[in-house]
Formats: structure tokens, sequence, C-alpha cells
């Protein structure tokens, strides 16, 4: 039995990979290990989105090559976003890399491995055909009570920015019969929160059946008895119907918690983007939304200092926000990535530039974050419970208006032993920009 160790970097839908890359190599007989400096096998799963992400991938590839040396490891393989978009370089700028697996290949990851001890061994598993796996062994990594559901692979967007389409394919459901049944194979598990995921959820089905079957997905999914929470994430603004709303706001078990992507509200810079939705429509769908449901919670991006972005267009931005008043909102700026039309455009900004636009509307969203928090003081919040700060002697958990590794938590204080993964009531009491704390009742 071989000692295996495999880091993950970047999305909740890689780290599905990753977990199925896991169930894979435990069902083969490989003992999986925590400590990198136990392992014969080191595998990284890599992330390319945006630059921070591949060099993050690139540095974390280098301090894992070093147990080659100081190490047991006789084996490095990188799989990935990056293996894919980077794989001739990988192998040739990384000579302690062993073996590059692409992201239509992970599930040969075993037999790959296999292959390595031969002499003859090949080391590019990287085509450029798209495939959906499913029913595959999975080793979650998440907390015993949340799993993230992935119910589809690729994109069909083709957003002038984004390289997610060239690296991951075209859009393909899985079949709702195969959701269901992982899904319910989880709740058996004890899993009592399910984070729905793709790139885009609301374009779900569509390529399978013809028409977008999101909202019948959903609620199947909360027909499930033993589930609490059904928490979706990254709807495109234009695919968010009345529909869709609707089933949110009827089911209880469905968090009311919108994950919604718009990335801008400048019309012009929208189209230049390659985006489907105008300001306009953008205004009326959060106002529909709120309006279905008071208590929604609206989670965006937005990205700052894309080429040819004016200071009137970026000042159009920052107003926005403070008209809309998002929930939960994360800015990103302009990354400038090989093989997009975005990186072709001559007006690209200075970096330092792109860093200010950022800080400043991150800066105006804490003072609406805080504001809103301490709205919450003196309320009774329902709070999945994640686990206890031995430092503060607090327990902490979140809301339906928090996911998981993404937004803030609440911290509280219990007479009674509590278990993680139950749900308990809690006073608010204080508040910071992001956290809450408070009692339990």
């Amino acid at each position: 039995m071989k000692k295996l160790a495999l880091t993950s970097l970047g999305c909740s839908k890689n780290l599905i990979d990753s977990e199925q890359m896991l169930g894979l190599l435990e069902q083969a007989g490989y003992e999986i290990v925590e400590n990198e400096e136990d392992a014969e096998i080191i595998v990284v799963n890599t992330c390319t989105f945006i630059e921070s992400a591949k060099m993050e991938s690139i540095e974390c590839i280098l301090e894992l090559a070093q147990y080659k040396e100081a190490g047991t490891c006789k084996y490095l393989v990188v799989t990935g976003c990056l293996a894919q978009r980077y794989k001739e370089q990988v192998l040739r700028e990384i000579p302690e890399v062993d073996a590059v697996i692409g992201t239509n290949e992970y599930q040969e990851i075993v037999s790959v491995l296999k292959q390595l001890e031969r002499e003859d061994a090949e080391t590019l598993f990287c085509s450029e055909k798209p495939v959906l796996c499913e029913n595959l062994p999975r080793i979650r990594t998440t907390p015993s009570y949340t799993a993230y559901l992935k119910i589809a692979e690729g994109c069909d967007n083709h957003c002038t920015y984004c390289v997610i389409p060239s690296i991951r394919g075209k859009y393909r459901s899985r079949t709702m019969e195969d959701v269901l049944k992982e899904a319910e194979s989880l709740v058996k598990d004890g899993v009592k929160e399910l984070v729905v995921i793709a790139q885009d959820t609301t374009r779900y089905g569509m390529d399978l059946y013809g028409k977008y079957c999101l909202p019948e997905l959903l609620k199947a999914l909360c027909s499930i008895s033993g589930i609490e929470w059904v928490r979706v994430h990254y709807c495109y603004p234009e695919l968010v119907t009345d529909e869709l709303i609707q089933v949110f706001a009827q089911e209880e078990k469905l968090c009311n918690y919108f994950d919604i992507p718009i990335q801008h509200c400048n019309d012009r810079i929208l189209k230049r983007m390659g985006r489907r939705t105008n300001k306009a429509e953008i205004t009326e769908l959060i106002h529909k939304i709120r309006l279905a449901m008071p208590d929604a919670v609206i989670r965006t991006s937005l990205i700052v200092g894309f080429p040819g972005e004016t200071e009137e267009e970026f000042l159009e931005l920052r107003d926005f926000i403070e008209e809309m008043k998002f929930e939960r909102l994360g800015v990103f700026a302009y990354s400038r990535e090989e093989d997009t039309p975005a990186y072709r455009l001559d007006d690209q900004l200075e970096e330092e530039e792109k860093l200010r636009r950022q800080e400043n509307l991150m800066l105006i969203q804490a003072d609406i974050s805080q504001k809103r928090n301490d709205a919450q003081i003196g309320k009774t919040v329902r709070v999945l419970v994640e686990g206890r700060d031995e430092i503060i002697k607090s327990y902490f958990g979140r809301t339906y208006g928090d996911s998981i590794e993404i937004d803030g938590k609440v911290f509280f204080k219990a007479a009674d032993k509590l278990e993680e993964g139950s749900f308990v009531n809690v006073v608010v009491e204080q508040a910071l920009e992001y956290d809450l704390f408070g009692t339990m009742v």
C-alpha cells in the first residue's frame, strides 16, 4: 500500500475533482496521508483562473517538489486547470514533475500512477475532448454536515475575460437521476447542507433536456428527507427567472441566498465583457428578488479595472454599490489572461490603478456590511454549528446567509455542549463588519 498526499487548490468545483480522485485512489488500495513528508506520491490539483491563482499553483508545485529530496516522495503529479492550460510548460520548466493530468483525464489517476513505475512511462495526459464523470467514488474533505454537489461541468458563456471554457470545455449537465442519487447518498452519510455548484447553475439541463431545469432540480433536492439546507452558487443574472425566484420563495429548505455574479453595472463595460445583461435588467432583478423575499441575501462579484474602464464608469459602479447595498460582495482587480479576447484589448489599465479601485469599493462595502450587521443586533438567528474556538471560549457557525469558506461567522456562548452540524438559535448582541456575536437561546 503506497502512501499518497493530495493538495487541492482553487474553487469548490476543483475540490470535488480532488475528492473523486481520492475516492478512486483509496478504492485502488492507496493509503491517503495528510503529511507530504510521509508520502511516496504527491498530487497537486491546480487552479489557473486568474494570475494570483496561477502563481499560487506554481509556488505550491515548487514547494512540494522539495519532498522528492527532503522526504520520501518518488512521484509528483500535477492535475487540474493549470495542468490543462500549461501542460508542456509545466513538464519543461519543473523537471521534478513526473506526470501532468488535465481536466478531462483526472478519472484516470490510478492508471497514470501505475504507468509511472514503467521506464517508458508517458508523462502527459491532457486531451481536448471534454468528458463528464458520473458515479465516481468520493472522499469528502468538507465537514461531515456540509457537501458540495456539482450538477454540471464546463461553461458556454464565453465572457471575454475568462479562460474557463477553453480549459473545462462546453457546458455538460449531469442527469437529474444521477444528481439526486448522489444527494440522497450524501444525506444518508450525515450531510445536512448541500451546496449546489456549477460554473453556471442556472443553465442546468438545457443541453440534456432542452429546457432550464434548475427549478425542478431544486424542488426535488428539497424533498429529500433529512436535508436541512440547500444552497445554490453561481446563478447568472439573465437566467434567474420568475419561476426560479418563486421556487426559492416557496421551498423552506432552500436558503434565500442568491449568488449572482454581475461583474459590473455599466452597459458599455458589460458588453465588452461579453455579458448578457445590462444595468436596468440587473437592477430590476435585485428589486424583484427582494420584493419576493425581504430576507434574501444577495452575494455578487465585481471586476474593476477592465480594459477601457473610465473613471466615470468606475464611479458609476461605486454609486451602484451604494444604492443596491449588497449583503455580500467580492471585488476583483481585472486579471489579464492569455488566450482571452480581453487580453488583446489595447486600453489596459495600470495594475496600481486597478488595485486602487478595488480597495475603494471594498472600503465602501465594509461600511455597508457593518451597518447591515448592526441591524441584526437584538434579533434571533438560526445557526449551523461548525465548532468551538477555545481561545475565545465560543462556539461558531453560519446562518443561511453565510456560505462555507467565503462568508462571515456567528460566534456565540452556550451553556450546553454542542455537536458540530447541529442547529441552534442565537440572539445577536454585537457585530463587526463581517461577523456576529451573541448567546444561544
